[in-house]
């Protein structure tokens, strides 16, 4: 690789939340869309995802059944994300979901 090459990469450590729905593949198609949906709206109304997303450190990657949050700027924020999203679901008890 080229010396310019070289000094124009810049590495950063990502630290990932990943978050799937329980049972996504046995619901019906458009039951599937509803809860997508549901589970962008909870974890867009994250504090720490909105400051991620504001400052520009976080990347989303929707993973079919569910999202992966790549934070870039501390191991908490995935943590202190999750907490939220936990806290927020617990008023949609049709919304079962997995994350770590």
């Amino acid at each position: 690789m080229a010396d310019e090459q070289k000094a124009r990469l810049r590495l950063e450590i990502g630290h990932v939340l990943f978050i799937d729905i329980v049972g996504y593949s046995k619901r019906l198609t458009n039951e599937q869309q509803r809860l997508i949906d549901q589970l962008n709206q909870v974890v867009r109304s994250s504090e720490e995802f909105q400051n991620a997303e504001a400052a520009g450190r976080l990347m989303k990657i929707p993973a079919g059944d569910g999202i992966a949050l790549v934070f870039y700027k501390s191991p908490a924020q995935p943590v202190e994300c999750a907490l939220e999203i936990s806290r927020a679901l617990k008023s949609c008890p049709e919304l079962r979901v997995r994350m770590g």
